[in-house]
Parts: C-alpha cells; structure tokens; sequence
C-alpha cells in the first residue's frame, strides 16, 4: 500500500484518474446499504459455484436475521415502528399506527405516505387505504387526524417543523424513532432529529 502512495503521489496520470473515480465514489457513499445487498439467491449460486471450482464443499451463505422492530408510543394515541433510517439524508421510513380520534399538529416537512389502513384526514382531505399523500420538501400540512384509527406507511424528514395545534399538548418530550418532539419557547414543536443515526 505504500508503495502504491508513493506511485500516485509522483504519477500525474494515476492521480488524474483518481480524481476523476472520485465522484463515482462519493455517490456510492450516500446509497442505502441494503440496496447494495445482493440477492440470497445470488449469494446461493456463488457459493455453489466457489465449492465446485475449488472442490471443497458448499458452504451456504449465513441465514439473514431480521428482527421485527417493536411499537413505539412516541405521543398520546400515536405509535410508531420505526424501520429505516437514512441520516445521510435525514429521512425516516416507518409504520405509524393512530387510535381513533388521534390527531397529529400541523407541520412542515417533506413526506410521503401510503395508508393501509382506517381513513386519515390531511385538512379537508380524506384518504382511504391504498391511496398516497405526497409533501414535498418546505410545504405544509395542516392538522393530521383519523376518526376510525388508522395504520400508514411514512417516510418522512427528520427535520421537520411542527406546529402546536392540539389542546392539551403535553410539554415533555414525545419520543420518535430515537430522537424526540419537544415544545420550544415560542409556542410550537420541532422534530429533534439530528441525533437519528
């Protein structure tokens, strides 16, 4: 390894086509992980083939352990299973499961969401299961709220800003797939999800 330093280091020509890898490989750092996953199946016909080349035996891939993520109350009739998180692009991806009558404060924020589910109301706005709800980026939502009770599929920034739009509101922190909603002075809400790894 040193001495390849050292090749690049005096070779004009190495170093130009190291620079231009550079953006190849920067974008490879902020893809998910798991998309970089190659199938089971693939990993199957690999080792199959690795143990007929070599005439050793087969030695199957591990068995892939999932552990199913636990309900989480992150605010009074609001439970949330939190599934994914990118903190490259600080998003969240997660089942949010609302007891009838519960209600989420308007906020700002970019989302999407698919309910499974019960009928959500997004302001005027009802949604029944299999239909889509789509924020972009520094748009709002006004309040959020589901009379039958309902379960969606959220993926949603990390960032965003809440509004306090509900009676009765408590003061203490909400907890939200490791980070937290809390009041601040001015009368609202943030989502503090700047410590979502």
């Amino acid at each position: 390894m040193v001495a390849l330093r050292a090749h690049i280091a005096s070779c004009s020509d190495c170093q130009a086509e190291l620079e231009a890898l550079y953006p190849a490989v920067d974008s490879l750092v902020c893809r998910p992980i798991d998309v970089l996953r190659p199938a089971p199946s693939l990993q199957f016909h690999l080792a199959k083939r690795i143990a007929e080349e070599s005439g050793q035996s087969l030695l199957p891939p591990p068995p892939r352990r999932w552990r199913e993520p636990e309900w989480e109350q992150v605010a009074p009739q609001i439970e949330c299973k939190l599934l994914a998180t990118d903190a490259i692009r600080r998003r969240v991806s997660m089942l949010v499961r609302l007891a009838p009558g519960a209600s989420y404060p308007a906020h700002i924020g970019a989302e999407e969401l698919h309910l499974l589910d019960g009928e959500l109301s997004i302001g005027q706005r009802k949604i029944f299961p299999g239909d889509y709800h789509n924020a972009a980026p520094g748009t709002g939502n006004i309040c959020v709220w589901s009379q039958t009770g309902c379960t969606c599929f959220l993926t949603t920034s990390t960032e965003d800003v809440l509004e306090q739009s509900v009676k009765g509101m408590p003061d203490a922190d909400w907890r939200f797939g490791g980070s937290s909603i809390t009041k601040n002075g001015t009368g609202s809400i943030f989502h503090g999800g700047s410590d979502i790894s």
